[in-house]
């Protein structure tokens, strides 16, 4: 097995990194606020892409091993670059893996957003991703007959979790995919660690993807973040600044992570329609999605990058506990911003 620092530098790969974290700044490791309260912070590299956690406590506190631990556990879970993972080897054919909590936790919880969605956040899509060039696989030329042919390897429906906490799969050939989940379930995790050992305050950071609990002690306010603009040339400038308070925040888009075909110039986005096959360049550029947990948030912003933006407001409007803010292009070829009341209700002025 590679070393921790290569598993931790980014074996695992995600989405470029959607949400500008303004509330983190270079300071110090430690340092006290007025009230005496240590303002802890932590960096550093992993998943694919870079996490930060500013953290309030009575002490100074160095939680550097931990967090890599805990980056570390999900990655043998649920990295399809880790060869060894379980995942990996589910994806391989071993049918006798016995999933972890972790993994049971992500299954469990995509079944329930699969069937919310109608099938449109589906992690059995990994076949797809492989051949449309986005994942660890093999990518291979694709026509309507090679989609439709791949099309029988995906399906939620077409797994099943156990009672002994092993994988059944209906094809040898359908593969996990959980990297529109795994992010924000990496965050919730770094949540539910702090939270155990008493730290009331936070902000945790993993790609863009949020979770916050409490308020920046340091400025007596809620935490502020913002929200990447698409179309902008200036990362540092926000189309929207919001405050974040005992809630999650994840964003999905295709306007950073895309592909071009050197032969044809035809570019394929990231996004992979499950129900369809196809990657899908949606009018939407990009959907912030706001939820309890930072896991739900993920598999939402994927979600609402697959459909259409009328199912996706259809959904919203039944589903309680989520709200979300769009960038989309309208028919006229306008630029407009749509927002769910609740939503609308964190958006700073």
């Amino acid at each position: 097995m590679k070393n921790i620092l290569l598993i931790m530098m980014g074996l695992l790969k995600f989405n470029l990194l959607k949400l500008i974290v303004l509330t983190f700044i270079s300071l110090p490791l430690f340092s006290c606020d007025k009230d005496g309260l240590v303002e802890n912070r932590v960096s550093g590299s992993a998943l694919g892409t870079t996490y930060s956690i500013v953290f309030y406590d009575s002490v100074p506190r160095d939680i550097q091993k931990n967090v890599d631990s805990i980056f570390v556990a999900i990655n043998q879970s649920m990295s399809t670059y880790i060869p060894s993972s379980d995942i990996s080897k589910i994806n391989a054919g071993d049918s006798t893996i016995v999933v972890d909590h972790m993994f049971q936790e992500v299954f469990n919880l995509s079944k329930d957003i699969n069937a919310k969605t109608k099938g449109y956040f589906d992690p059995t899509v990994g076949v797809l991703i492989n051949a449309w060039g986005f994942g660890p696989g093999k990518e291979i030329n694709l026509d309507s007959i090679r989609v439709d042919s791949l099309l029988e390897y995906v399906g939620f429906n077409k797994v099943q979790l156990q009672n002994n906490n092993t994988i059944k799969k209906a094809h040898s050939n359908i593969h996990f995919d959980f990297n529109a989940i795994a992010k924000g379930y990496a965050v919730d995790r770094l949540g539910v660690y702090l939270e155990k050992h008493g730290i009331e305050n936070f902000l945790i950071e993993v790609g863009g993807e949020l979770t916050a609990k409490g308020i920046n002690v340091k400025k007596q306010k809620p935490f502020i973040v913002g929200i990447d603009d698409p179309q902008g040339m200036d990362r540092s400038i926000p189309a929207a600044k919001i405050t974040l308070n005992n809630k999650a925040l994840a964003s999905s888009g295709n306007y950073r992570h895309f592909r071009v075909d050197p032969l044809t110039g035809k570019k394929f986005v990231h996004t992979v329609d499950p129900l369809t096959g196809y990657t899908k360049n949606s009018n939407v550029l990009g959907v912030t999605v706001l939820a309890n947990s930072c896991a739900e948030a993920d598999a939402y912003a994927t979600s609402f990058m697959a459909m259409d933006l009328d199912e996706s407001m259809e959904l919203l409007s039944k589903e309680t506990g989520i709200e979300a803010y769009f960038i989309y292009i309208s028919v006229n070829g306008e630029t407009r911003r749509f927002s769910t009341d609740g939503f609308s209700k964190i958006i700073m002025e």
